[in-house]
């Protein structure tokens, strides 16, 4: 098969199977692994970067872009690469900047049939089009790791805190979740249908780390998960240096949910991401076309503002806020 002129100068390798082993050691290898074909018999390529170190070791995964709009964690993952001095890496690091490459293309969320592919993780052998990818890129990659980072940002017409999903009862993926100096971190058993919770089940220790918003690249957010990703590295002793500790201790959250609309109108929510608000406390106000106040929202519990709603037009059940229970 003849190769692009780009992959050809970037030497990118054609693969149908991911063997770590074989990538080269002190070396940054790029491949693209054939994962499916499309309704053309076109093979369907995922992107991925293995740092091989100058000895065996552990595998750090490092996945982002499960939904094809959430964009932060690609920049994120790039510029690990570019700072990782392979000839005093132990281990190897495995980057796979954008997991759902169907939805990334069509700059859409969800996967090509509807199905939001976090929430069907690990897969079926022989099941519909998402299920079979989710199998396929979970078995042909996933299962290589043993710790996972996953990267995600909110979705359309909402905006996120800097904030981690982790098994807190664990004592392996809580040091993982309070080694990224989050705003927030929410406590989150696997069993979910998640990437990081379909990874957890099978003995791979993984964490859902959430950097800002969707469809955009923020220097803020990025520079933060890549602050985490280095205190990991050098905690797993795969590279040298000093963990940075957070200048303000993460708020954890013994669970969190979604406050919805009964209504539809034009939605202003008034407290902020990270923001505490009170029981009873006034967190958004409703109103129809004719600027007519028609609802008002109460926070139901003491909270933290995890994320909210930053679109006006707001259908019947509509996401208000996300908010955090402290433990």
């Amino acid at each position: 098969m003849e190769i692009p002129k780009l992959l050809v100068d970037s030497e990118v390798i054609l693969i149908k199977k991911l063997n770590l082993k074989r990538a080269p050691k002190e070396k940054i290898s790029k491949f693209l692994l054939h994962v499916v074909t499309d309704g053309m018999g076109v093979p369907v390529y995922v992107p991925i970067i293995v740092a091989r170190g100058n000895k065996d070791g552990i595998t750090l995964g490092l996945t982002a872009a499960v939904h094809g709009n959430e964009l932060n964690g690609i920049p994120v993952i790039q510029r690990i690469f570019n700072e990782i001095d392979v000839k005093h890496l132990k281990g190897t690091i495995v980057g796979v900047p954008a997991l759902n490459v169907p939805s990334l293309l069509r700059k859409k969320r969800r996967f090509i049939d509807g199905t939001d592919l976090n929430h069907i993780m690990p897969g079926k052998k022989s099941g519909n089009v998402s299920q079979v990818y989710a199998y396929r890129v979970f078995n042909k990659i996933i299962k290589k790791f043993d710790y996972l980072i996953d990267l995600h940002t909110a979705s359309f017409g909402r905006i996120n805190s800097y904030y981690i999903r982790a098994d807190m009862e664990t004592k392996t993926t809580r040091r993982m979740a309070l080694l990224q100096n989050a705003q927030i971190i929410v406590h989150n058993p696997p069993s979910d249908g998640t990437l990081r919770g379909a990874a957890e089940e099978r003995g791979i220790a993984a964490i859902t780390l959430e950097v800002g918003d969707p469809n955009r690249f923020q220097k803020g957010m990025i520079r933060s998960g890549m602050t985490g990703i280095h205190n990991l590295l050098q905690e797993l002793d795969m590279i040298n240096g000093e963990i940075e500790e957070p200048e303000n201790p993460p708020v954890i959250c013994k669970n969190s949910y979604w406050i919805y609309t009964n209504t539809g109108g034009l939605l202003t929510v008034h407290p902020d991401v990270t923001d505490m608000v009170k029981k009873g406390q006034l967190i958004a106000t409703l109103r129809n076309i004719y600027g007519d106040l028609i609802e008002q929202y109460f926070s139901p519990e003491d909270g933290i503002v995890i994320g909210k709603s930053n679109n006006p037009i707001n259908q019947t059940g509509g996401r208000i806020l996300h908010l955090g229970i402290i433990k």
